[in-house]
């Protein structure tokens, strides 16, 4: 009787001891549950501090990747997808780049005009030089073209528009220069504004543009330069260039300027003078 009530006993403590076998399986799948989950969310600190050098290195050469700059690399030194000279990454990309746009033909000719502008320049300026013609005849690079500017002395007589025979030698030598360039050529008279009395010009108007028209003549009739080149005009004193109180000024602005226009003779068609 002693023995069967001391099993009862025994038997309920048993049963009270189970809850902790499944506390110990709940407490290591929950350990293997966070064991996973860091496993996962861990950053492989080798290929960050690649890409980390490579973007910091790209950043201080002042360019980057599309622009062609220092490529990114992986932990072993590979070149990532997408970075420099990666096939597949530059693939991609070229459909994506402007086109080069071609000049047109109209660019080229201005071009090519302004490297005959500057050859004409450095010729006409070593002429002046080598003649010590410095004091009659100035040349300037101005935004519409090369301007030569002569001095109405060596040209003309006062109060005349006949050329002097002196000044053969510097036409002729423009005449010269004028095939190499493919440009309008502009001619244009100027006086100073002493009134005219007597002879053949009522004004200075007249007196001014009978004087580009000699110059131009010379071109075309002595020289048989091509006259579509060409355009003329008189100003009269209406562009002075110097001071028209003092003997000096009036003698720099009796003169004939002759400019190569930065403008291409098919432009200039139909236009007027």
């Amino acid at each position: 009787m002693s023995r069967r009530r001391r099993a009862k006993k025994e038997g309920p403590s048993h049963q009270q001891e189970r809850w902790l076998i499944t506390y110990a399986d709940l407490l290591t799948l929950l350990l293997i549950f966070f064991v996973i989950m860091y496993g996962v969310s861990s950053v492989d600190s080798e290929k960050y501090a690649a890409v980390s050098s490579s973007l910091q290195t790209t950043f201080q050469a002042g360019n980057n990747i599309l622009d062609g700059g220092p490529k990114i690399t992986g932990e072993n030194g590979q070149q990532l997808p997408g970075s420099e000279g990666d096939d597949e990454g530059q693939a991609a990309e070229d459909p994506n780049e402007p086109a080069q746009e071609e000049p047109t033909e109209r660019e080229l000719q201005f071009r090519e005009q302004e490297r005959q502008l500057a050859s004409f320049l450095q010729t006409i300026n070593s002429y002046i030089a080598d003649n010590g013609l410095e004091d009659q005849i100035f040349v300037a690079d101005k935004p519409q073209g090369i301007s030569i500017t002569l001095s109405d002395r060596f040209l003309f007589d006062v109060g005349r528009a006949d050329l002097k025979s002196g000044a053969s030698g510097i036409l002729d030598r423009l005449s010269s220069l004028f095939g190499t360039v493919d440009a309008t050529i502009s001619i244009e008279g100027h006086t100073d504004n002493q009134p005219i009395t007597g002879g053949r010009y009522a004004d200075n108007w007249e007196l001014s543009g009978d004087r580009a028209l000699s110059v131009l003549r010379y071109f075309i009739d002595v020289r048989g330069l091509d006259a579509s080149q060409f355009q003329y005009a008189g100003y009269a004193d209406t562009r002075p260039v110097g001071d028209n109180s003092t003997a000096q000024g009036r003698q720099q602005n009796r003169r004939v300027e002759i400019t190569v226009l930065r403008q291409l003779q098919s432009d200039a068609v139909g236009s007027t003078p």
